[in-house]
Parts: C-alpha cells; structure tokens; sequence
C-alpha cells in the first residue's frame, strides 16, 4: 500500500500552479483569481484529491492579497471544484460532476439582476439572524457589536460604510454557528454587494446620509435582538431591514425605466419631426 505525503503533494500542486503569472491589478482579482485556478482544474492540471498550494504559495504566485486568495477560495468552494478540511487545507474535489451556481459578478450587471440577489439575501439572511439570536456563543455577539460599532464609524465620518455594512451581515452569519450561512455570504456578498455599485445613483448626498443613518438604525435594531436572544425579534428585525433596501432599488429600477421610456419617446418624436420637415 502506497503511503500518502501530504507534504509532497503540496509541493506537486504548488509546481503545477508555478506557471500561473501575476494577475493584472483590475477591477475583480477575486474572480480573475478564481478563473486561473478553475482553470488548472478543469484543465486537468490539478487532479482531483490533490492539495492546492498554502495562502502564502498562492499569494506569491498570483501577487495577490491574503482576502483575495480567501475570497477565491470561498468562490472555488461554493463552485464545488474544491473541498476544505480543517487542518490540512484545501483540495481539489474528488468529484467535479454538479453544475455550480454562479451569479455573475460583472460590475454592468442590470439592476434586474441585483434585485434578484438582494431578494435571495432577504431568505437567507433573515433566518440567519434568528439563528444569531439563538446560538451566538459570548464571543461572537461581541463581534456583532464591534462590526456596528465599525459601521457607525464610517457613517459619522462620512464613508459609504460598503465594506463595514458587508463585515456586519458577515458577523451575524458567522453568529449562526453554521458554516454554509458564513460561506455563502461570503460568495454572495463579496461578488454582488449591490450598494455597491448603485448606492451613489439613488438619492441626493443627503438623502443618501439619511439612509445610512437608517440602517444604522436597523442594525441596532439587530443587535439588540441578537444581544437580547430573541430569534423572533431578530427575523423581524432582519427583514425589515432588508425590505427597506429592496424597496430603495426597485424605486431605482422604477425610475430608470421612465427615463428609458421618456428618452425613446424623445427620440419617436424629434424622428417625425424631421420626416415632416422634408
């Protein structure tokens, strides 16, 4: 019987990925991260069962950042190209036969697609922070207070709060005690944050600063419920917090579609005229 080196098998894969040049600094690493390693896989040049390179090698190889290989990673995972085992890191599955779900992560997306996940959000936050709620150990209800407390920063000192209003959902579904709330939103979250994108393109600076204060509102609203165990309290919290954003972006989606409409009638009418001038 053949005895397994994990030790060698690392070196193999980190051979096999040596190849793979620095990826250009452009608007998504992650996904251009995740694109060179599911390629080597689906090329065939990382079989399955083999160990993929440590954060470090992959960094050094790719010239990336620590997130973006964890990100890249988390993406790789939900896409079911790759297993991780505690302690011993992650590798390529021994099956690759499921189709992966994807959303697309393009940053000209339609607003018709961001509606879409922000709903999908909706059903699987929710229950998260219910389950916050019920089984946040001590440990984790003081990372869902300091993540409020990192938002309500950014917000008094003028940010977006983008990547604090992430780092809060994200605590609460590390909260639940149940790694696939965590893994999912790290997918979900991480490749389509809607405000993101749109946030500037809905309301004046001022009416933007009042709906921050808003979800500052509402994630206190959160906090409390999950500090106080009220899984009920929290779902509701949750819910209405999310509803309220939703509503923000099918108001845009609304709106752009008068303007759409508006123009092509501009456009109808400026047309007749000039045929009736010839």
């Amino acid at each position: 019987m053949t005895r397994h080196d994990p030790n060698l098998a690392a070196a193999t894969s980190a051979d096999k990925l040596a190849a793979l040049k620095p990826v250009k600094q452009g608007r998504n690493l992650t996904q251009e991260v995740v694109a060179r390693i599911a390629g080597e896989i689906t090329g065939g040049n990382l079989a399955p069962g083999t160990r993929l390179p440590t954060e470090q090698e992959l960094m050094a190889a790719l010239g990336v950042s620590r997130t973006v290989v964890r990100e890249a990673v988390a993406a790789l995972k939900a896409d079911g190209l790759i297993v991780t085992r505690q302690g011993s890191g992650a590798y390529v599955a021994s099956e690759l036969k499921r189709a992966a779900f994807r959303i697309d992560s393009d940053a000209e997306a339609s607003l018709a697609d961001v509606i879409e996940v922000m709903e999908l959000r909706v059903a699987v936050e929710v229950e998260a922070a219910a389950l916050a709620a019920e089984r946040a150990r001590y440990g984790d209800r003081r990372k869902v207070e300091t993540a409020l407390t990192q938002f309500t920063r950014a917000v008094k000192r003028g940010e977006s709060a983008i990547s604090e209003d992430f780092a809060f959902h994200q605590a609460i579904a590390d909260a639940t005690g149940n790694g696939k709330f965590s893994n999912f939103l790290t997918f979900l979250g991480r490749h389509v944050i809607p405000r993101q994108s749109i946030r500037t393109e809905i309301g004046t600076p001022d009416e933007q600063r009042v709906y921050l204060a808003q979800i500052e509102r509402d994630h206190t609203r959160i906090v409390e419920a999950i500090l106080e165990q009220n899984p009920a309290e929290a779902r509701r919290a949750m819910r209405a917090h999310l509803a309220r954003g939703l509503q923000r972006y099918r108001g845009l989606a609304e709106r752009k579609a008068r303007e759409v409409e508006a123009a092509a009638d501009t456009i109808k009418k400026a047309d007749m005229i000039k045929k009736e001038g010839r």
